[in-house]
C-alpha cells in the first residue's frame, strides 16, 4: 500500500476499467513464471520498521509532516496515522556481515529520528503499541494528509455499507480484561506498529520459504510479543494481531487481514489469481505505469493484509520477482532484539524451507493458523500443534527446537560465525528467561503501576540498545 493514489473520488467506470487492467496484469505475471521470465536472485533481505512519534508527556505526537520534512531521509516516510512513520533498510544479502550493516543502519536512523526532536516532537519509539495511547489520539484528524490514505478509508467504508467497525478483544485467561468499541474509520489500524521483514529467493523455491514462514509464524510471535496493552487494558500478549484484523473487518470478501486461506501452491503467482478472483477491488486506480510494472498487481496485493504476504517488485536487473513479507512481529524493543528476530527468522525459513512439504503435510494450514493465534494470546505460555507431537507442544519446547535449525541454516547462508552466535544468543537467553518485550511491560506496568514511567524506562532501555533480556525493572 505504499502507492500514491492519485484520483480523489471513483466512479463505476474506475473499478471496470481497474478490473480488466488488473486480470491482463495478472495473467502476464502468471505467463511470466510458467516462462521462467521471473528474477532469481536470492537469497536477499530487507525491512520496514513502523515506529511511534511521542511528545515530552509520552503521548502521540501527531507531527509527521514536519517531523519528515526536517529529516529529509528517503528512507523514513510517513505512515496511516500522524503520528507514525516507517523506516527502511536497503537490500542486502545475508552471507558475511550484512545483517550487522542491516544492524548498524536501523540504529543508525533511529539515533537521527531521536536527534530530529523538534518542539512538536519529543523523540520516536519502536513498540507494537504505545501503552500511553488514548482512543481520542486515533481521530480521523490523525490521519496523515495523503491521497492514498484518504481513499482508503473512503472506499473501505463504502464497501462495508458504511456500517461500523465492531472492535472486541478479550484478555484469553478467565476473568481478564476485555475492550469492546465501535469506530466509524480505518485509524485503529494506527494502533500497531510492527516489524516487517523481507525475503528475495529464486522464484523455483519461492512456495517453500513461503510455507515455511507461516509454519513458523506462530513462534515467531511467541518470541518477539511487544504489545500486551490498549487503552489502558492488559489483553493478549501480541494485541496488535486482534487490533489490525478487526480494524479492516467487515468488507465483503474474505478477511482483509489474516493468514490468508491455505498453503502457497508451487506456483507462487496464483495467489495473485487468488487476489482477482476473491478480493473486490477497492483502490481502481489505474497508475500511468506500463503494464510490465503490474501497477495494478501491486495495488490490489497491497490492501490485502496477509500476515505472510507475497510481494511483486523489481531488482537491479529490472526483472520481476515475487518476495515473501514475513509481517507477524511487533516492533521494538530494541534495535539488537530485531535483529536478532530477524536472524531466528532467515536461519529457520533457510533450514525449513527444504522441509516444507513434509512439514505441511503434518501440520495442516489450519493447525498452523491454529497456532498463529495461540502464539499472540499467549506468547511464551503458547502450546502448540505440532508435527510428532500427539498432545502438542510448549512454545519454549518448539523455539528451543528451532535454534538449532536456525543456526544451520545462517551457516548455510554464510553468516559469519560470530553474528550468529550474538544473534541467536540473544534468542537463546531470552528464551530462557522468557523475557520477552510484552513480558517487561507487564512486568514493569506491576511493579509501577505508571504507563507513562514504564514508557519513559522503555524508552531509555531503547536508547541504550540492549537485548530486552537484559533490561532492568
Amino acid at each position: 500500500m505504499g502507492q500514491e493514489v492519485v484520483a480523489e473520488g471513483f466512479a463505476e467506470a474506475d473499478f471496470a476499467h481497474f478490473k480488466t487492467r488488473l486480470t491482463e496484469e495478472t495473467r502476464a505475471l502468471r505467463d511470466a513464471f510458467a516462462a521462467g521470465q521471473l528474477d532469481d536472485v536470492g537469497p536477499t533481505i530487507g525491512l520496514e520498521l513502523e515506529a511511534w512519534l511521542i511528545d515530552h508527556n509520552f503521548f502521540p505526537a501527531p507531527h509527521n509532516q514536519s517531523f519528515l520534512e526536517r529529516l529529509g531521509d528517503p528512507n523514513v516516510v510517513a505512515e496511516l496515522s500522524r503520528f507514525n512513520i516507517e523506516v527502511n533498510a536497503p537490500v542486502l544479502g545475508l552471507a558475511g556481515s550484512d545483517l550487522a550493516v542491516m544492524h548498524e543502519h536501523l540504529s543508525e536512523t533511529m539515533r537521527r529520528c531521536a536527534a530530529n526532536a523538534h518542539d512538536d516532537v519529543s523523540t520516536v519509539v519502536a513498540i507494537g503499541t504505545l501503552p500511553t495511547l488514548r482512543e481520542g489520539d486515533l481521530s480521523i484528524e490523525a490521519m496523515t494528509p495523503m491521497n492514498r490514505y484518504a481513499a482508503l478509508n473512503r472506499e473501505i467504508q463504502r464497501a462495508r455499507g458504511n456500517a461500523p467497525v465492531e472492535i472486541d478483544i478479550a484478555a484469553p485467561e478467565p476473568g481478564g480484561e476485555r475492550f469492546a468499541a465501535s469506530y466509524r474509520d480505518v485509524m485503529l489500524e494506527a494502533a500497531t506498529t510492527s516489524l516487517q521483514l523481507h525475503l528475495q529467493v529464486p522464484a523455483a523455491q519461492t512456495s517453500h520459504y513461503f510455507n515455511a514462514s507461516v509454519i513458523l509464524s506462530a513462534p515467531l510471535v511467541a518470541i518477539s510479543a511487544n504489545a500486551p496493552f490498549l487503552f489502558g487494558r492488559r489483553l493478549w500478549q501480541e494485541t496488535r494481531i486482534p487490533v489490525f484484523e478487526q480494524a479492516l473487518a467487515g468488507v465483503e470478501g474474505p478477511p482483509r487481514v489474516s493468514m490468508g486461506a491455505g498453503y502457497m501452491e508451487s506456483d507462487p503467482t496464483a495467489i495473485f489469481a487468488e487476489n482477482l478472483a476473491d478480493y473486490p477491488v477497492i483502490l481502481p486506480d489505474c497508475s500511468d505505469e506500463r503494464s510490465e510494472r503490474f501497477p495494478c498487481v501491486r495495488l490490489h496485493n497491497g490492501t490485502i493484509w496477509r500476515w505472510v504476504r507475497p510481494i511483486v517488485g523489481f531488482g537491479a536487473s529490472g526483472r520481476p520477482h515475487v518476495r515473501i513479507e514475513q509481517r507477524v512481529m511487533a516492533a521494538g524493543p530494541s534495535v539488537y532484539d530485531m535483529m536478532a528476530n530477524a536472524a531466528l527468522y532467515y536461519g529457520a525459513v533457510h533450514a525449513l524451507a527444504p522441509r516444507a512439504e513434509r512439514m505441511m503435510r503434518a501440520l495442516p494450514f489450519e493447525a498452523a493458523v491454529r497456532n498463529f493465534y495461540e502464539a499472540a494470546q499467549r506468547g511464551l505460555d503458547a502450546t502448540f500443534e505440532w508435527p510428532g507431537a500427539a498432545s502438542g507442544l510448549s512454545a519454549r519446547a518448539v523455539l528451543d527446537g528451532l535454534l538449532p535449525l536456525a543456526e544451520e541454516g545462517l551457516h548455510d547462508l554464510g553468516m559469519d560465525a560470530k553474528l550468529i552466535e550474538k544473534y541467536l544468543g540473544a534468542i537463546a537467553a531470552r528464551l530462557a528467561c522468557g523475557r520477552t518485550g510484552a513480558d517487561w511491560q507487564v512486568s514493569a506496568y506491576e511493579k509501577h503501576g505508571d504507563f507513562h514511567r514504564m514508557v519513559a524506562a522503555y524508552l531509555e532501555n531503547q536508547r541504550v540498545g540492549l537485548p530486552v533480556h537484559e533490561w532492568p525493572l
